[in-house]
């Protein structure tokens, strides 16, 4: 960022505001210190970069979504920076939670929160578990709620990311779930990343802002809950 500033003899103030509106228009990905061009939809950001972007919005959802979980209930959290900031919301309410995320069964373990941790291949970039270890150790277990991630959401596409193997521990987690919602911030949506998750009706959709349009044309194909 200071060398943008440097370059441009603008303030940070207008460069972060000039950054933010083209990042929604699509035209750059804003990363750790500045941005950079958008990504193909087979690329995935490292956890380090997905956990600066858009936090406040992520803080919002995560408040939000932690409100749905009961006293006592077993949770789903699957290896995603929105899901981690559910944690801290979480703490008195007692669930027993199983996590493919070791940045999540780090934080879980610190807030005193019953946790299992799937294990399998572990992804360096995102310190998410994959695979068929991953998956073997999910057909043990049944929840009353799943929390998911995801980098785009679309009326057509659906829920996507970018790697299949995510894509297939999503699958199976909601399978194993009595109710699952969606995470994103708006940055996510008319998004589509290489590897499909599932279609918009088989989750309930948590979003931080939606145009009046937009709201309309996704509650006609499942629940969306914004977060204001």
């Amino acid at each position: 960022m200071q060398e943008l500033v440097e370059r441009t003899d603008a303030s940070e103030s207008t460069l972060r505001r000039d950054l933010t509106e083209l990042e929604n228009m699509g035209k750059l990905e804003r990363v750790f210190g500045g941005a950079v061009l958008p990504s193909s939809n087979l690329q995935e950001p490292s956890i380090e970069d997905k956990s600066t972007r858009n936090l406040k919005a992520k803080r919002s959802i995560a408040e939000y979504a932690s409100s749905f979980v009961q006293d006592g209930d077993s949770v789903f959290l699957d290896a995603g920076t929105t899901t981690l900031q559910m944690i801290p919301f979480l703490k008195d309410k007692n669930p027993v939670v199983v996590t493919n995320g070791l940045p999540l069964a780090e934080a879980l373990n610190i807030a005193g929160i019953t946790t299992y941790l799937t294990g399998g291949l572990l992804k360096p970039r995102t310190g998410a578990f994959v695979g068929s270890g991953t998956l073997m150790a999910l057909g043990n277990y049944h929840f009353d709620i799943c929390f998911l991630g995801v980098n785009g959401f679309h009326t057509e596409y659906g829920y996507t990311t970018p790697d299949p193997e995510e894509a297939a521990i999503k699958r199976m987690a909601s399978s194993h779930s009595k109710t699952t919602y969606m995470l994103a911030d708006h940055s996510k949506i008319h998004k589509v990343s290489f590897a499909k998750i599932m279609d918009l009706q088989d989750a309930s959709l948590v979003v931080n802002r939606l145009g009046s349009a937009e709201l309309s044309e996704f509650e006609k194909l499942t629940s969306v809950k914004v977060v204001e």
